[in-house]
């Protein structure tokens, strides 16, 4: 029998560390981790009750040992027929802002574990699910008496969505249709082997996880991802329509028909549940079909490429602004963007009752991505192209048909962002695009608002026919504020959550037009008091080629560099892809965010006498026309890292000769290939990565070339292709059940052989039961206790006399 608190550790005889059980971290960083969440909070539209949330930090590695399915791309607890490895909610409560006290919510389970928290459209209600080891039950709250009761009797089934509020007393669910004692038993002797044929149709699809594998896995498909609909009124139950596998559930303006997307057979045994076939139907509100939309195959043949699409009808939806239009997009280059013609995609609609023919709206240059509906006279078509990071911004008049551009600008140009529209809710209580100055002016809140200063979030107004942007309020340096919610548009009453580095997040209101003193609502303390002291800043240097780049720099309290001497570095970061120099360029961030404290990060190991820097730059840039980012991926990874190391040397916070790197992902990818490509760090960790991109054959991260196009490039990037050049001790950390696309734990468990096999430094540690982030409280202290002790042996305490030679030079 599997012992729960043992790792599979695989670890060459010279790099043997304690494998007697788990681990923990020393007591500075177990503590900031560990430490409990700061609540997270809503409010009302009118701004007089705010709900707070509270979750615990971790669960343990006995909850995600409890049965899971993993079929379909989904992951299943089979015993409440819920997904598994949620995050819930574990404690509820109000605040009148206008009285400033708290209430206490009665009437909620114990021990609570809730999610999909909402309010009801008048914000008189608020309803959540609460998951127990055997069911899922929906539960609303009334704001007034602060009191919940549970409004259903069939347990509810949320693998494939959870509810949705109808109107103020109406809630639309899925419910089981069978027992779990009906569920299909598992055979001890198959029936024969399992078959998977093409004939003909090319299939370039991702590596997807989880899939299913077998005719046993089709029959828990069907039988997990069947249900009921019902709607509760009140807490009477009304079923509607006949048992399906409905993946989206739509409701129009009017609450009066339905649009339902169904799963049909045959299932895939190659693409996910979202990827097989499906029929898009309207119906009544009691389930009676009224229209067939569509009838879509899978995606399996789906061709690759970032902007290629299948040749069939998508983004299906409702318009916003009418009682009962539904819209969707269809190509007009049978789904090839290289295809040559004026317009690649068109959108369609049909109003109620559906009976009539398909009306074009508009077509669009590039792909289409999405509308923001407004009122009859406007609304904003986005189209886009992510294999050159461009992206179009459109006025469109409904009634007049005219379209124009507003704007267009490089997705990475953060700096040329304008933000997005601020809305109100129309008749239908749905929230469309808030027109102001007679309709010649939008809002636009810029939650971000990047700039060469830094991060700065604004508010600003849009003319619609000058085109021209005007910021009415900003983030005063110093700060990073942004605007949670725009609370009343005609008053300029603004939700906002303020910070510093110093100051944890709070949440204010504040007034543009009254200019009244802000009120601050809620008085949240720093949850890191041993943090205070500890230096933090935004470094800005510049790499080789003139690219100017950034990142967090942490110091320990107390810290002198003259006193003191150079610190031993911890380095981590992720690579990014840009078309642009300029962009890549672009300032990226706020120093004067308050930092939290996860596993995720290295900043725990500024306790422990090390410098870290966060969040290092990695940008890889198409240096010329013709070419594309990754086309010299490795000797652009090199220039950064040497740029990074060479700033803190010349700060005199940083040894150059004692530096590890780290990343999680990608991030991994980009250090194996640094210790494979470098001779610039003492060690290195990485997290869940891919090393061996042949794995990855039609693409990967926003690589669209296949293998059998390029395989020199896949061979160059791939660290496993370079695995006799890792002589850098390496840590490699992987999740047992990795659900990401690419990132199987064989290609940790692959690349610990090929480094061991050529006699490298490296250490393997594979966390049971963890997907691609890590979740068990007892996996994520002991991630931590292997990164400190690599970093204590092979960085802080490495050689003195390597450390105090000639400086280490890129190959």
């Amino acid at each position: 029998m599997r012992k729960l608190f043992l790792l599979l550790l695989f670890v060459s005889s010279a790099q043997l560390f304690a494998q007697d059980g788990y681990k923990t971290p020393p007591k500075e960083i177990m503590d900031l981790v560990l430490v409990k969440p700061t609540p997270n909070v809503s409010l009302d539209d009118k701004a007089e009750w705010m709900l707070f949330t509270q979750s615990n930090s971790y669960p343990s590695v006995e909850e995600l040992a409890r049965p899971e399915l993993r079929i379909a791309g989904l992951r299943i607890n089979p015993n409440n027929f819920a997904p598994s490895r949620q995050t819930f909610i574990n404690d509820l409560w109000f605040k009148n802002l206008s009285s400033n006290k708290e209430f206490k919510i009665t009437g909620l389970p114990s021990p609570l574990m809730a999610g999909s928290v909402n309010w009801s459209p008048n914000d008189k209600k608020i309803a959540f699910t609460h998951t127990s080891s055997d069911r899922v039950d929906l539960y609303v709250i009334d704001v007034a008496t602060q009191k919940a009761m549970k409004v259903n009797k069939q347990p509810l089934n949320t693998i494939s969505g959870s509810y949705q509020w109808i109107d103020d007393n109406t809630l639309l669910y899925r419910t089981i249709v069978k027992p779990l004692s009906a569920a299909p038993p598992k055979s001890p002797v198959p029936k024969g082997p399992t078959l998977q044929e093409n004939y003909g149709k090319a299939s370039p699809r991702p590596t997807f996880q989880d899939m299913i594998k077998n005719p046993y896995d089709e029959q828990l498909f069907e039988f997990y991802g069947t249900t009921q609909l019902v709607k509760n009124v009140n807490g009477t139950e009304t079923k509607i329509g006949q048992p399906s596998i409905y993946t989206s559930i739509s409701v129009s303006p009017d609450k009066k028909y339905m649009m339902l997307r169904t799963i049909k057979k045959p299932f895939s045994y190659l693409v996910p549940a979202f990827g097989f076939p499906a029929t898009v139907m309207i119906t009544d509100m009691n389930g009676k079909q009224i229209k067939m939309l569509a009838d879509l195959p899978s995606s399996e043949t789906a061709p690759s490429g970032n902007d290629n699409v299948q040749n069939v009808a998508r983004s299906f939806g409702w318009r916003d602004d009418e009682a009962a239009t539904v819209i969707w997009c269809m190509p007009l280059d049978s789904g090839l963007i290289k295809t040559k013609v004026d317009f690649h995609d068109a959108v369609f609609a049909l109003s109620a009752p559906f009976s009539g023919q398909p009306k074009e709206l508009f077509k669009t240059e590039m792909r289409y991505r999405f509308t923001n509906w407004g009122n009859s006279t406007i609304a904003l078509v986005n189209e886009g192209l992510t294999s050159k990071q461009v992206t179009r911004t459109n006025r469109y008049n409904p009634t007049t048909g005219q379209f124009e551009k507003l704007t267009e600008r490089n997705t990475t140009d953060n700096y040329s962002n304008p933000g997005t529209p601020v809305t109100e809710k129309n008749q239908f209580g749905i929230d469309v695009i808030k027109v102001i100055d007679n309709g010649n002016k939008l809002l636009l809140n810029n939650t971000t608002g990047a700039s060469p200063n830094g991060d700065l979030p604004f508010l600003a107004t849009f003319d619609l026919n000058t085109k021209k942007l005007d910021i009415i309020w900003r983030c005063s340096e110093g700060y990073f504020e942004n605007i949670i919610r725009v609370l009343n548009p005609d008053k300029l009453e603004l939700l906002t959550r303020k910070e510093s580095e110093k100051e944890v997040p709070n949440y204010w209101i504040k007034n543009l037009k009254l200019k009244i003193a802000d009120r601050q609502i809620t008085n949240f303390t720093n949850p890191y008091p041993q943090l205070e002291g500890i230096s933090k800043q935004k470094i800005k240097y510049k790499r080789e080629d003139g690219v100017d780049l950034t990142g967090d720099l942490y110091l320990p309290k107390g810290y002198d560099p003259k006193k003191d001497g150079k610190l031993p570095v911890i380095m981590w970061a992720y690579p990014a892809e840009f078309n642009s120099a300029a962009d890549a360029a672009q300032v990226r961030g706020s120093e004067h965010k308050f930092t939290f404290i996860s596993y995720g990060t290295p900043v725990c190991y500024v306790t422990q006498g090390y410098a870290v820097l966060n969040n290092a730059e990695m940008p890889i840039v198409a240096t010329e026309k013709d070419k594309k980012p990754n086309d010299n991926f490795n000797d652009q990874l090199r220039m950064n890292a040497e740029a990074a190391i060479n700033k803190l040397d010349e700060m005199g916070v940083g040894d150059r000769n004692r530096v590890a790197v780290g990343g999680h992902s990608y991030g991994a990818f980009m250090t194996a290939n640094l210790l494979a490509h470098t001779n610039l760090f003492k060690a290195g960790i990485a997290r869940s990565g891919a090393y061996n991109r042949s794995l990855t054959p039609f693409g990967f991260q926003n690589e669209d070339r296949t293998y059998w196009q390029a395989p020199d490039l896949y061979n160059d990037m791939s660290p496993f292709m370079s695995a006799d050049k890792i002589k850098t001790p390496i840590l490699l950390v992987h999740g047992e059940l990795d659900n990401n696309t690419g990132t199987y734990p064989i290609q940790s468990e692959r690349m610990f052989n090929a480094i061991k096999g050529h006699g490298g430094t490296v250490r393997f540690v594979l966390l049971p039961y963890e997907s691609h982030g890590y979740a068990a409280r007892e996996n994520i202290l002991h991630l931590l206790y292997e990164q400190y002790a690599w970093v204590e042996k092979y960085v802080k305490n490495a050689d003195k006399n390597a450390a105090g030679g000639d400086k280490q030079k890129a190959f």
